[in-house]
Parts: structure tokens; sequence; C-alpha cells
């Protein structure tokens, strides 16, 4: 009887171990496309650690399951790769040096680019456009050059674009101010040149172009813009364009050489605790008395802070921005006496920082029997006025006359005529 089940023995046997044998050879095989495997052997030969750096030192191009053993490699289905983060940003990694290969396009089902700081060189390479399922590029805080590549305009899910801290040159590529998916943009530190177009259709969030050397006026901007800044570029006209930005909550467009009026809307929007119109060419005066929302209590409040200073800005100082935390009036063309309400908030220690030199006041109403506290920074130099002595809190940049000249504060306050 044994006998006759002898050939079914050896069969099942045969079959185990065919089996066994299958499998072993599955998880031999590299767990990651082939293509992609290659990409990533192209992208690693462009690119080294920097001494000190240990990135690369888990890219084993033999080991079994590169998608999980490869520092900074994620992969989805069909083990593509998804996301790339080249480097660690640690702060004790210092990084990687050489070049960005074009091999990078072969990694056709990419959603993430990530290039964490280093001493990275050599221009972008444009055939990255041609990965339409980019979501985030992050190139940021390295050296690389040339434009920033026009067919970055194709990608039509693309949300965060960060290029900041590079040496970029040339135009921002027109059809990136259009993508549909955009929300975050940073080109800043870099050397950009050229004017924005007349109008950024792309809904963003987040547009930081600072430090670098765009000419122009201001775009029309959607009304979902959160943070801007543009400041330190070479960018002029007037502030128009900022009338219809109500949700804004960071405004930088210092040092540049805008002109004209603060738009009033600027101070109507409670959550705008951060602006920055310093260096400019600005004129007018300051809102007296706006119709607001019968919620608005004031702008300002802790932690908020308005740099207005080294403008042309004239007339009296309106009681409108007493709430500010840290307030820059200096080096403008304000007049007459500063309201009670700013003194207030400096010596109950609502305003912590109030600059107020170099402008022509005529009167700081100081509180008797009060005392400044420790925590407050007040300057009242280079006025039309006698600073109190116990007041002299004022930057080296201030200077060390206590007073205007008499004769200038007559002619100004008289005739209108700016020293």
């Amino acid at each position: 009887m044994a006998y006759q089940y002898q050939p079914c023995f050896f069969l099942l046997l045969f079959l185990l171990f065919s089996v066994n044998a299958s499998v072993l050879a599955f998880q031999k095989r590299s767990k990651i496309s082939a293509v992609d495997l290659a990409a990533l052997s192209a992208i690693k030969d462009c690119l080294t650690d920097i001494p000190g750096s240990r990135f690369f030192s888990t890219w084993d191009f033999t080991a079994p399951d590169p998608c999980s053993s490869f520092t900074g490699v994620t992969c989805g289905f069909n083990d593509r790769v998804t996301i790339l983060s080249l480097g660690t940003g640690l702060s004790d990694s210092p990084g990687l040096a050489g070049s960005l290969s074009p091999a990078l396009s072969n990694l056709t089902q990419l959603t993430q680019l990530i290039l964490f700081p280093g001493l990275v060189t050599g221009p972008i390479p444009p055939q990255l456009g041609q990965l339409t399922s980019f979501r985030v590029i992050s190139l940021t805080n390295n050296r690389l050059t040339g434009p920033i590549p026009p067919s970055f305009s194709t990608l039509p899910f693309l949300h965060t674009l960060d290029l900041s801290s590079n040496r970029l040159t040339g135009s921002i590529p027109q059809g990136l101010m259009k993508l549909p998916s955009l929300k975050v943009m940073v080109l800043s530190w870099n050397e950009l040149t050229g004017e924005l177009p007349r109008t950024v259709s792309a809904q963003l969030l987040h547009l930081d172009l600072k430090k670098n050397k765009i000419s122009g006026p201001l775009p029309r901007l959607p009304s979902t813009v959160r943070y801007l800044s543009v400041s330190e570029n070479w960018m002029w006209g007037p502030l128009k364009a900022l009338e219809s930005l109500s949700k804004l909550v960071y405004l930088d467009v210092s040092m540049n050489q805008f002109s004209g009026p603060i738009p009033s809307s600027l101070f109507l929007n409670p959550s705008l605790t951060s602006l920055f119109l310093q260096r400019n060419n600005l004129s007018g005066g300051l809102p007296s008395s706006i119709k607001m929302d019968p919620t608005f209590q004031s702008y300002g409040g802790q932690g908020s802070i308005v740099d207005l200073s080294h403008n042309f800005i004239t007339g009296d100082i309106t009681p409108f921005l007493a709430g500010v935390e840290t307030l820059f009036l200096n080096n403008n063309h304000f007049t007459g006496s500063v309201p009670e309400e700013y003194v207030k908030s400096v010596y109950d220690g609502t305003t912590k920082t109030l600059y107020l030199q170099h402008n022509y006041l005529s009167r700081f109403p100081l509180p008797q029997g009060s005392t400044l506290p420790d925590t407050v920074s007040l300057c009242l130099s280079y006025n039309c006025m006698v600073p109190p002595v116990e007041i002299s809190a004022c930057p080296a940049s201030a200077g060390s006359q206590p007073s205007r000249p008499q004769l200038q504060c007559s002619v100004f306050t008289h005739r209108g005529f700016t020293n």
C-alpha cells in the first residue's frame, strides 16, 4: 500500500522545492523598477557626500530592496520611486556636492523632489518639467545657477516650488504664475531679474521673492495670498495692487522704490500683524478714521510689528497704530504732537518699541510721575522738541543730536519745505 502512494510523495516534494525556489528567487530580485534603479545610480554618480555627511552610505545597489534601504527614497505602488530627498537636512550634516543629473527625469512617478542645503552647483535640469506628477520641488540653499526651467510651467499638479538661496538668474517664467495647483512659491535670495506679469492667476497662499533684482510694478495678485515678500528688489510704482489682499498675515515690500500713499485697506485687516514698508518713497499720511467692521477692535496687538520708517510720510501721527507692539515711524516728515494713545501704550507696556526719531514732532506728552518700563525702547531724538533726559533708548543710527535745528523746524512747518 505504501508503494502505491510513493509517486505522489515525490511529486509533493518536487512542488515544495519549486515553490521555495520561486520564493527565494523573488526575494533575491531587487524590489524596485529597473528604470528607477538605473536613474538612482546616475543621480548618485553626479553627487557626493561633503566630508562629514554619510547620506549615500546606505545606497548599496546590490541590496535586495532599495525602496526600504536607500536613505531618502520612498516608493509607491509598482515599486516606483515617488519621493526623493537628497541629503538629510540635519544640522550636523554638511550636505551634498556635485550637480543634478538629467536622469532625474527617468523617475517618471516622482511627486516630490527635495534637495537639502549643500554645495550642489550647475543648472536645474529642464527635463524635470516632463514629470507631470510633481507636487513639490524644493531645491534650497545650494549653488544652483542658470534660469528657472520654463518647462516647470507645464506641471499641472505642482503645489510647492522652493528654489530659494541659490544663484539663479534670468526672469521668472510667466507660466509659473498661472499654474492651477500652485500654492507656495519661494524664489528668494537669488539673482532673478525682469518684471513680473501684470496678473498672477495662480491661487497662491505664499509668495516670497525677497532679495533679487526684480523690477517693475506690483502685479495684480489673487485675494488668497496670506504671505507676500518682495523686499530688497528694484520694484517701483504704487501699492494699489495690495488693496484687494484682505487675507494677508505677513507683508514685506521694504527696500524698493514704491511710491504714493499707503492703501488704507491694509489697516482694516486684523490678521495682518507683520507690515514692513520701510525704505521706499511712500508719501501721504496715516489714516485718521476708517469705516471699519464693528467687530474690529484695534490694529496691532501682541506680537505685531509695523515698520514705515525711511519714507516721506507727512502730517500728524494719528492714534490708529497705538496698539502695535513694535512700531517704527522714524525718518519721515511727521509733525505735531504725539497722540496720548501712544504715550499710554508705551507706559503700560503694550508698545515695546516706538521709534519716532528724525521727524518734525513738537511734543511728547509725558504722564507726570510715570516711569518708563525697562522693557520699552522709546526714541524721540532729532525732532522739533527737546526729548526728556530719561528717554535715551535710541539706536546708533539716530545720531547724537537731541533736536533738529530750529530753522529746519520753522521752514518745514510753515512752508512745507522738506530737508
